[in-house]
């Protein structure tokens, strides 16, 4: 008789981590701040090495983009020499990895308008994106890995979630703020279980490589957020700006868009809905709670 499946899944307590543990359910273990911290190699390594894995899901991120550009070291601690313990251990006991980045990997081509498919090489236009390319070369050395390009995720907060896109935008709207959101940056923001569910087919059919998985169409974040809004039947003013009107620190991707296509053609791949459907589920599962 086989092993029960050990999958210890980093960054537990975030939105994308809690939603993993809650479908693989006595199968996780759990891995997050402030009981286990992953840039500390020895003790790392030394939790594994107790644990015994079956396959390990790294999703735990520096994800403050604008914060980055002041604290790369430790955007690059966490987005990548994390990894590369991570990826020590699997290759010793010969443990599938499945490493969690992003769309943030792409935009230095500024004329792109058309959505990015796997084998586009990556042009980071800020640290935060540097550091996740940097995580998925130390992935790559693993020979049983999985890298999931993934964007804008929203879904139950977890303990640790810094929060999120859409209940940003209702808490500003619930205090009657004017909106003023960026209406020249293309992506798709994607909703967690369509992206967790994807997780964990690629891992149980062992579908190496790297993939990108996210809800399918496009919009900009001035759209998304006239969107939930609406779904929200709120009426407050929502003012679309240019990025250079908004004062961010890091310079963000105009268009990253991400082509599912590699993911999609796989018999059996979980469906990747529209993102406006995405998010009406999200606000169904919302009041629901």
């Amino acid at each position: 008789m086989s092993e029960p499946p050990r999958i210890v899944v980093t960054g537990a307590r975030g939105q994308l981590g809690e939603e993993l543990c809650r479908v693989l359910g006595l199968s996780a273990v759990p891995v997050d701040l402030p009981e286990i911290d992953i840039t500390c190699r020895e003790s790392f390594q030394r939790f594994l090495e107790i644990t015994r894995p079956t396959a390990i899901i790294n999703a735990a991120a520096y994800t403050r983009v604008d914060k980055a550009e002041e604290e790369p070291d430790r955007a690059r601690a966490v987005n990548a020499l994390a990894v590369r313990y991570t990826a020590e251990y699997c290759i010793k006991n010969k443990c599938p990895l499945v490493h969690i980045s992003t769309d943030y990997v792409f935009g230095g081509d500024y004329n792109r308008r058309s959505p990015y498919s796997e084998e586009d090489p990556p042009a980071p236009v800020n640290v935060y994106g540097a550091t996740k390319l940097e995580g998925e070369k130390e992935a790559r050395q693993c020979p049983q890995h999985i890298i999931v390009r993934t964007c804008g995720l929203y879904g139950r907060l977890g303990v640790n979630s810094a929060g999120n896109f859409v209940e940003t935008i209702l808490q500003k709207a619930c205090q009657g703020q004017v909106l003023r959101v960026v209406n020249d940056q293309v992506c798709c923001p994607s909703y967690v279980p369509h992206i967790a569910r994807a997780i964990l087919f690629l891992l149980e059919k062992g579908h190496w490589g790297t993939y990108h998985v996210v809800n399918s169409g496009q919009t900009t974040w001035f759209e998304f957020a006239r969107s939930i809004l609406e779904l929200a039947g709120l009426a407050v003013p929502c003012v679309p700006i240019s990025s250079e009107e908004y004062p961010a620190r890091a310079q963000r991707p105009a268009y990253s868009v991400l082509d599912c296509s590699k993911y999609l053609r796989l018999p059996g791949a979980p469906p990747l809905p529209p993102w406006d459907i995405a998010l009406r589920e999200y606000f169904a599962n919302r009041r629901g709670a």
